[in-house]
């Protein structure tokens, strides 16, 4: 019971030890590339945020809490920008 107590401990390690090589990995592939066209993003300065803009597609893409620093910097919130830009 010990010895196939131990081989499942070291076999969990195992794979646990490969599921964050490949996670490392995805991030090392994926890592500052368009979720749409897969081509390079670069950091612009939008409003005083820097925000990740597709160098071929020109898709924005927002990490983490940089959407909610955008509605917070607009006057009249999110929503009432929004709105504008679509009335235009």
């Amino acid at each position: 019971r010990q010895e196939w107590e131990r081989k499942r401990k070291v076999a969990h390690e195992h794979e646990e030890r490969l599921k964050a090589e490949e996670r490392k990995k995805l991030i090392d592939l994926h890592w500052m590339r368009c979720p749409k066209c897969g081509m390079e993003l670069v950091e612009i300065d939008y409003r005083g945020l820097k925000v990740d803009q597709c160098s071929s597609c020109d898709g924005v893409w927002l990490d983490a809490g940089e959407l909610d620093a955008l509605a917070a910097s607009e006057k009249g919130g999110f929503m009432s920008g929004l709105q504008a830009f679509f009335k235009g």
